[in-house]
């Protein structure tokens, strides 16, 4: 086991792995955020659930520990083709022209995504768990809705930060999902193509909820 981990294809295996998880919780993520075009009482009580929930705080570790092992085997892999020289650096140059850009730019993309990341948790999540979130008076819960809207109705330049982020996740989750399933030898030529049109609608679904949010409180509400 230690061998194949230790492997080009093992090393692949585990940031596939880690990858699926982080875009299930994606897909959680963007449901509550769309909770903030219901209203505050909605988007509180799912934020307070998410943040007391015995089993979400277990997950915490969980998925801080999936971003580290992606991001960790990602700088590695990269770090290992761009060491490769010689017939096995052409053939990966001739792929490349068959391929996506996003797929060639993955690691970029995936920086972006880091930086927008520690931003994003430096706003939110470090504020409700060390303090500084405002809180609901009479109740023992973060007005998080407040929080939220009062940044992005605050600054064009946080909400441009934001769109950037979401696009370059959307770019980022167009090669992804298909690209996670094959390493893990769940496709083949048919499958690729399904798991590939599903990925690009789950990429601008994503995409949208995350870049439009933080305008729709600057410019509509």
């Amino acid at each position: 086991m230690a061998g194949f981990l230790s492997s080009s294809i093992g090393k692949k295996f585990l940031m596939s792995l880690s990858g699926l998880f982080l875009i299930l919780f994606l897909a959680v993520h963007a449901t509550l955020n769309s909770l903030l075009l219901v209203g505050p009482e909605a988007y509180n009580e799912a934020a307070n659930f998410m943040a007391t929930n015995p089993f979400i705080k277990v997950m915490e570790p969980i998925l801080a520990l999936g971003f580290i092992i992606h991001i960790v085997y990602a700088l590695i892999l990269e770090v290992s083709n761009m060491g490769k020289v010689g017939p096995v650096g052409y053939k990966m140059a001739k792929r490349s022209h068959q391929s996506t850009w996003s797929s060639r730019n993955m690691i970029y993309l995936g920086l972006i995504i880091l930086t927008f990341l520690v931003i994003h948790l430096a706003n939110f999540f470090w504020k409700v768990k060390f303090g500084g979130a405002p809180e609901i008076e009479g109740t023992n819960m973060h007005d998080t809705y407040k929080l939220v809207t009062d940044l992005f109705k605050s600054s064009l330049i946080i909400d441009i930060i934001y769109l950037i982020g979401a696009i370059a996740l959307g770019l980022h989750l167009h090669h992804a999902l298909w690209s996670a399933f094959q390493t893990l030898g769940w496709s083949n030529d048919r499958w690729r193509k399904i798991w590939s049109v599903i990925g690009d609608i789950y990429a601008i679904v994503i995409a949208m909820i995350f870049g439009l949010i933080p305008l729709y409180f600057y410019f509509i509400n």
